[in-house]
């Protein structure tokens, strides 16, 4: 890793990342934990440094849904990592954009002057997302548990009925909003609607999400982001498997509708994958910095959060992106790179439907002007969640992760990351790469 000498104004900067390659789920349980999966990345992440991981501060980790075995993840990530027992660490949620708060909330540590460094990220093992019992079950079990004698557990067992033993998949749930009744590709599909995006559009996206992440594997821009996965069985992963360097515009267009069945847009294919996956960042003062001479990725400027109807929840990054450009006086002209998660074709395309419409921009960003065209050259320009995934929990860290790097090695000023988030949210990361600083 090649140090960067620079002057540090007072701030939060990124000094470090890595992330493990991202895993589709199969439809078993995938080889890693979401601890396992953060705890690799981490390793080899902390590894490289030039300080112990007991000089962290803290561990603060994004994740939606971990194991019964991981209650507090972030803690036991930080005991598996040798951090020690005296180290805090505490875990975020929300939603699809807790990777992305776990960097705000170590963010705002750093700027209190409580910490000076921080290993902050998202994991998600979305391939273990657990069935649950159903209500009936449930109730029919606590009737047999407080049964007593014989005859009651005779007129309890008579009252079990097979469709009792019905699993409530935890993964549907989760990705359903249960305010509006709506499934997160039901929104996407509204969106559609509303912003007359075709089908057509959707797969061309989708077409180009893999083709770019195919060119940045071949030009080198992706592996050094990746920490090679080892499974118990020997196996390891070195790449996102996702990738499907043989898609084409006509096997995209002959897959089915998945939401709204048979006559809807959204596809499996102008979707983003069921992914295993984490991030894991490391965050310093200039403090911190100069204390250990640690190379600078980037400076973390400000964040902002809003929120929009759950029913049209891929909105959240126009919202989110209009108050982080409000807040800092910077116009879309102002940004280099961006980063949209992918979660679906349908939704970044309505960001950038929105962002260009007077009468949108009027009426729910109360804006006089509209914020205007951002160029896809400029957009997501190694691919996103369509080609290699979304682990919900962990996405928000690794848009921002990438786009650091891509400031940097195309020695560009600003970035923003943005993300809807399910529920009705959306989160913006406004960055920026300082290197050259004297």
């Amino acid at each position: 890793m090649v140090k960067t000498k620079v002057t540090l104004e007072p701030g939060v900067y990124i000094v470090d990342g890595l992330r493990t390659p991202q895993l589709k789920a199969r439809g078993k349980a995938g080889p890693f934990s979401a601890s396992d999966l953060a705890v690799q990345a981490g390793r080899a992440l902390l590894a490289r440094q030039p300080f112990l991981p007991s000089d962290l501060d803290e561990v603060v980790m994004g994740c939606i849904m971990p194991s019964p075995d991981e209650v507090n993840i972030a803690r036991l990530i930080a005991l598996r990592l040798g951090c020690g027992d005296k180290m805090p660490a505490y875990t975020v949620q929300r939603n699809c954009g807790s990777g992305m708060q776990a960097i705000d909330n170590a963010a705002q540590d750093i700027a209190s002057g409580r910490c000076q460094l921080v290993l902050a990220g998202g994991t998600e093992a979305m391939s273990h997302a657990p069935l649950l019992l159903n209500k009936q079950m449930t109730a029919w079990l606590a009737a047999w548990n407080s049964a007593k004698g014989a005859l009651a557990r005779v007129k309890t067992l008579a009252q079990f009925r097979p469709a009792m033993l019905a699993p409530v998949i935890a993964l549907l749930r989760g990705l359903s909003d249960p305010y509006v009744g709506l499934s997160m590709g039901q929104t996407a599909e509204k969106l559609a609607y509303r912003f007359k995006i075709s089908r057509e559009q959707m797969d061309e996206f989708a077409l180009r999400s893999h083709q770019r992440l195919a060119k940045a594997y071949d030009e080198g821009y992706i592996t050094p982001e990746l920490a090679t996965l080892y499974a118990a069985n020997g196996q390891y992963f070195q790449e996102d498997d996702g990738l499907r360097r043989d898609t084409t515009l006509e096997k995209l267009a002959d897959l089915k509708p998945m939401f709204d069945k048979p006559f809807g847009l959204v596809t499996a294919g102008n979707s983003s994958q069921v992914t295993d996956g984490a991030t894991m960042l490391i965050l310093a003062s200039a403090e911190a910095v100069k204390q250990y001479k640690l190379p600078v990725l980037g400076k973390i400027i400000d964040v902002a959060w809003a929120g929009v109807d759950p029913a049209e929840m891929g909105l959240g990054p126009v919202h989110s992106i209009a108050a982080l450009l409000q807040k800092q006086n910077l116009t879309k002209n102002d940004i280099d790179y961006w980063e949209i998660n992918e979660a679906f074709a349908a939704q970044v395309l309505a960001c950038l439907a929105a962002l260009q419409d007077p009468e949108y921009c009027k009426k729910y960003l109360n804006l006089a002007n509209p914020i205007g065209t951002i160029d896809q050259a400029c957009l997501n320009i190694d691919g996103g969640g369509i080609a290699l995934g979304h682990p919900v929990g962990t996405s928000g860290a690794r848009i921002t992760l990438h786009l650091l790097n891509i400031l940097k090695r195309t020695g560009a000023k600003k970035g923003i990351a943005s993300m809807c988030i399910g529920g009705g949210q959306g989160g913006a990361m406004l960055v920026e790469n300082i290197s050259g600083v004297e």
